[in-house]
Order: C-alpha cells, then structure tokens, then sequence
C-alpha cells in the first residue's frame, strides 16, 4: 500500500513538474513573441514610416489574414486540440493520427481554392476593401495597382500558416510545446529582416517577401516535431468520420467570431482609405500599441486560466467556475486599469520614444499619439472580453459570445460611419472603443446571469482600482505636465521616468487602500500562477 502511494505521488510529482515546464515554455514563447513584435513594429516604421506605400500594404495584408483566421485559425485551438487529444487517450495513436491527416489534408485544399479564388479576384476585392485608394487619380490610383500585387504575393502566407497552424494543434496535442513556441519568433524575425535588408532594394514588397518566408518558416521549424512523434501520415478526406464532423461543429461557431473580429479591421480600413494617405498606417501603428497592455495581461492570464475554468464545467461546479472568472477578473483589470490610463496619458512620448526613428516623423508621431489615445479607452474592455468569452467557452457555448460579438461589429460599423468625416482617425478610434465597451458589458451581464454570478463585489473592486488610477493619473499630470516640447530623446525620458513613477504611484495608492490584488498580482508576475495566495481558500478567495 505504501509503495502503491509512492508511486502515485511520484507520478503526480512528475505531471506537475512537466506542466510547469510546458507553461514555462508557452510563456517564454509568448513573451518573446511579443517584444520582437514590438522590433518588428519599430523596423517597419523606420523603413516606411506611414507612407502611403505602407497603406497599401496593410490593406494587401487582411485578404491573406482573413482566409487564415476564420478557416484554420477558427480549427486550432477550440476545434482541433480536445479532439484529436480525446482520440489519443481513448481510441489510440492510430486514429488520432488519421483525424490530424484528414484535417490537414482537409484545411490545406480549401485554403488552397480560397487562396486561388482571391488570387484571380483581388483586383475587385481591394477596391471594395479600400475605395480610397483610387480616390485621387493620379496620386493614389497606383496604390490599388501595388495594393492588389501585395496581395497576391501575400496569399502563400495562409496556406503555409493552415498547415503550420494544424501542425502546431498536433504537437501541442502531444504536450510538445517547444517548436510551437520558437514558431512565431521566427516569423517576426522574418518580417524584421524584410524591413532591414529587403526594403531598400525592393521597397514594400520586401515587407510582403518576409511576411511570406516568415509563414515558411513558421512552419518548417515544426515540423521536425512531426517526426519525433511518429506521424502516421495518410492521404485521406473523409469528411464523414466522426471525429472530423465533430470538429467541423466546434469550428462553425469559431468561424463566425473570427470573422466578426476580422471584420472591425476592415471596417476601420474602409473609411481610412478614405482619409488623407497614411492614415491606415498611423491606426495600425496605434492598435499594435494598444495591444501591448491587453496581451500581457488580458490575454495572458485568461489563456493561462481557461485550463482550469473548463474542469470547473465539467465537473458542473459553477461555484468554483464563477469564483474563478471573478478572481482572474479582478486581477487582470487590477494591471490593465493603470497601464490603459498610463498609456494613454503618455500616448505621445510612447510614439515617439518606440517608433520616431527613420522614416517615421513627427506628423506621423502625433497622428498616431492622437489615435492611440482613443484606442486607449477600449484596452480595460478588450481585457475583460477575453476572460468572460472564456467564461462561456468552458461551459461550452460559443453562440452567446458570437452573437454579442456580431452586435458589437454592427455598432462599430454604425459609429464609425457617423464619425469618420468629421472626427477622422480618432472617430474611427473611438468607435472600436465604444463598440468593446458594449461587448464587454454584454458578455459580463450575460455571464452573471448564465452562472448566476453576483457583480457587485467585481464592480466594486474595479470601481477601486479605477480610484487608484486617477490617483496615478493626478500625480503624473503634477509631474509631467509642464513638458510642453523637446526632441526625440527628451520624449523618451519623460516616458521612461513617467512609467516609473506611474507604477510607484499606483502601487502606492494600492497599498494605502489595502488592496487584496496587489498581493495577487505580484504573486502572478513572479510566476506563481497556478498558487493560491496566502489565507486564501485553495486560490479561489474573492473579496468584495
């Protein structure tokens, strides 16, 4: 008996120990991911600043984007990974290895014709996509010529990120997490080069080159992974077979997400065709800084969590599930609060400090500062989105946070109709702000009332941590407000000095009211994601 429990422990030690170390290796992954997104966005602004040549580009790039985030993207992660993992537990290696051909072989054609047909239709697509470009014959109609070749080259990219995606899904199947996590650095490194040493000799599409032989690479690191794992490979579509109808079902209402997400971007290109040339560009550069705070936090520790809320579904324990959302909640908005107020009261410097270098200006700077600000007022929702979609997905329904998501478009889509004339980049902005807000406040109501989950304690820890942030925000205007002009590397002292003494002071003022999720937070930065705090009830205390 002794020895029976010996070795049980032995076995747990070992899973646990080999699920840190894969979480250590996603994380490592991620994060490396991200700053050299962040290079990549500092090389493209240095080689092309917001030119409209660059506008053309990203408009050249969400064809290719948009084929490969509602097809394969919408078969990774929610479709793909349960069942082929479910497979191999319970009907053997051989037919999950049979599910993982046909998938691919399935993924791989039809993005194939998708990929041909917007090959031939690209010339009617973008000027659909971007009517601006040809607004001003002359001046811009060479943009829709360059914006439709981009495209075409760019459309390898989605038929190399299909089959690279569905190999990811395998390996990280098999709890293989290495390759998959080396994968997107290679891309960026790829883009980086195009900007550094393509963009001389062969301009933007130099960009759309690195773009391209990123996917190829994406790709080709994994698959050496395949063959670690014995692949079985066979050349099959049968479509019929259970396991793939079942992942077909998962991906239907992944697809609709997907697109919807997808769609705001489009939204966002359309009317900033139509603005003055760069415009397109200046958004981008604006949304990808956005993004930082939201992906390392929001995104972060709701992916981390959503392991454990789908155990909590699965064992029906909706008590367990909603303390849960409520104490991840909490902690995401308990960072993003301060970053999205920070940011946003250091637009400008920020701008300058990551992106004023070579070709990128001071007009571009305060373009895109000024979008940037208004961007700034969707990250606390975008955050919350993304743990209460979560919510939803481990309980199972997809179709709640799909059809708020739609609506959420729809408004965006209104909003920046309305706006985009008079208020021009910063409506546009604005709108994907206003348009998160109703999403998220939909998806936190419906959530309540689904789980039967009380808000008022969640309100008014936020409501807390809001107080905390106009503290912050209060000190820094003190601070800093009488800097009124200066150079490139004046500005990037005062971001450097005023995010410093923004964290002091909202960690200052968190610790003067005693807050709980100061605590919390530093416990998760330290790594310790998966430890309940001190005095909590098994790392699911929440406190009102």
């Amino acid at each position: 008996m002794a020895d029976a429990l010996a070795e049980r422990g032995s076995v747990a030690q070992r899973a646990s120990s080999g699920l840190a170390i894969a979480a250590a290796i996603v994380a490592a992954g991620f994060l490396g991911s991200r700053l050299l997104g962040v290079l990549r966005t500092v090389a493209i602004a240095n080689a092309f600043g917001s030119s409209p040549n660059l506008d053309a580009y990203n408009v050249a790039f969400r064809i290719p984007d948009l084929i490969f985030q509602v097809l394969a993207g919408a078969t990774l992660g929610s479709a793909f990974i349960p069942v082929f993992a479910r497979l191999t537990r319970r009907e053997g290696e051989d037919q999950a290895w049979r599910l993982a051909s046909t998938v691919l072989n399935l993924i791989t054609v039809s993005t194939a014709v998708l990929c041909g047909i917007a090959f031939l239709l690209a010339p009617m697509l973008v000027p659909v996509l971007a009517p601006g470009l040809a607004h001003e014959p002359g001046v811009h109609g060479d943009l829709e010529a360059k914006a439709v070749e981009l495209t075409r080259i760019m459309l390898l990219s989605p038929l190399l990120f299909a089959m690279s995606g569905i190999v990811t899904g395998i390996l990280n199947g098999r709890q293989r997490f290495f390759l998959s996590a080396l994968a997107p650095m290679l891309y960026n490194l790829a883009i980086i080069a195009g900007a550094v040493f393509l963009a001389g000799p062969f301009g933007v599409e130099g960009l759309a080159i690195g773009v391209v032989v990123g996917s190829g690479l994406h790709l080709l690191v994994q698959v050496p992974g395949l063959f670690r794992e014995g692949m079985k490979y066979t050349w099959n579509f049968n479509w019929r077979d259970s396991a793939t109808r079942e992942v077909g079902r998962l991906m239907a209402p992944r697809i609709v997400g997907l697109a919807a997400a997808q769609v705001n971007f489009l939204i966002t290109i359309y009317f900033g065709s139509k603005l003055a040339p760069g415009t397109i560009s200046n958004l981008t550069y604006a949304w990808l800084l956005a993004g930082l705070p939201l992906a390392l936090f929001g995104m972060a520790f709701s992916t981390a969590v959503f392991p454990r809320l789908a155990d909590h579904a699965a064992d029906e324990d909706l008590e367990a599930l909603r303390a849960t959302v409520s104490r991840v909640l909490r902690v995401i908005m308990f960072m993003t609060i301060p970053a999205a107020l920070g940011l946003a009261f250091l637009r400008y410097p920020a701008t300058v400090l990551v992106l004023q270098r070579g070709e990128f200006g001071p007009h571009a700077a305060a373009v895109t500062a000024a979008a940037l600000g208004f961007y700034c007022i969707g990250i606390v929702p975008q955050a919350g989105i993304e743990i209460h979609s979560r919510g939803f997905y481990a309980m199972g329904d997809t179709r709640t946070p799909v059809t708020i998501a739609v609506l959420a478009v729809l408004f965006n889509l209104i909003l920046s109709a309305l706006l985009w004339h008079r208020f021009e980049h910063e409506g546009l902005a604005f709108s994907v702000s206003a348009a998160s807000w109703l999403e998220w406040v939909l998806l936190f109501g419906f959530f309540a009332r689904r789980t039967g989950a009380s808000i008022q304690g969640d309100l008014r820890a936020i409501a807390r941590f809001a107080v905390c942030g106009a503290i912050m925000t209060l000190f820094l205007a003190l601070g800093f407000n009488w800097f009124d002009g200066g150079g490139r590397l004046a500005w990037g002292i005062i971001a450097i000095a005023g995010a410093l003494a923004g964290v002091l002071a909202y960690t200052g003022a968190a610790h003067a009211m005693g807050i709980h999720e100061l605590h919390e937070a530093l416990e998760r930065v330290r790594g310790r994601l998966g430890r309940p705090s001190e005095g909590a009830d098994s790392g699911l205390r929440t406190v009102d």
